[in-house]
């Protein structure tokens, strides 16, 4: 495999991890029923309600994405090692999110009525899955970009050849001058958004 190719790849595999973090925050991760309450209620909290913490970091996760194709050598190996920790924490913080008492503490803070004398009923759903997976190949492809990054190409290596300081700049900079009463050279200024009467004007 191509170095190119296994940064694609890594970078699909860092974006998916991502997205199913982001996608994970807002659904549903668990339900709280009190049937004893003084008024019954039923209460779905999503995972942003159960602390937030999956999905700032899948945004993190976004981010660092960003940050793989424009950085190079040792730079892009620290970025995989961010991008790694910001996996692990969505995998912890998602796990612990849908602990017992951060879900009644969440849905306390949400209605007073569970706090009155009630033993609510707690259920946890998949969703909270979902986005211990994403944290999961998040932090997979932040481990292999951490050791591998260093040897795949860098985003701009393309455009070096056409910047005005490389050497497509200095072979145009240093070609001899086109004589001035040839006509091809009229179109060649101009295609090079040059007023070709700006010449002629500075000799008179």
């Amino acid at each position: 495999m191509t170095p190119g190719r296994e940064r694609g790849l890594t970078a699909l595999l860092c974006a998916a991890g991502a997205g199913l973090a982001l996608l994970a925050a807002g659904r549903s991760w668990a339900t709280v029923r009190a049937e004893d309450a003084i008024t019954p209620l039923t209460q779905n909290l999503t995972g942003g309600d159960l602390g937030g913490a999956a999905g700032a970091l899948g945004w993190a996760g976004i981010a660092g994405l960003a940050a793989l194709f424009a950085a190079r050598g040792h730079v892009r190996s620290g970025v995989g090692a961010l991008i790694a920790l910001f996996g692990a924490g969505i995998a912890y913080a998602s796990a612990a999110a849908v602990q017992r008492p951060n879900v009644l503490s969440a849905a306390g803070d949400k209605s007073a009525l569970l706090n009155i004398g009630t033993a609510p009923a707690v259920d946890v759903n998949l969703w909270w899955m979902v986005s211990v997976t994403g944290g999961v190949l998040l932090a997979v492809a932040g481990l292999v970009t951490a050791v591998r990054g260093r040897r795949w190409p860098g985003m701009s290596a393309r455009y070096e050849r056409a910047a005005p300081g490389g050497p497509a700049g200095e072979k145009a900079a240093g070609e001899a001058p086109v004589a001035e009463d040839d006509p091809s050279a009229l179109w060649k200024s101009l295609d090079r958004g040059e007023d070709p009467t700006a010449r002629t004007n500075g000799r008179r």
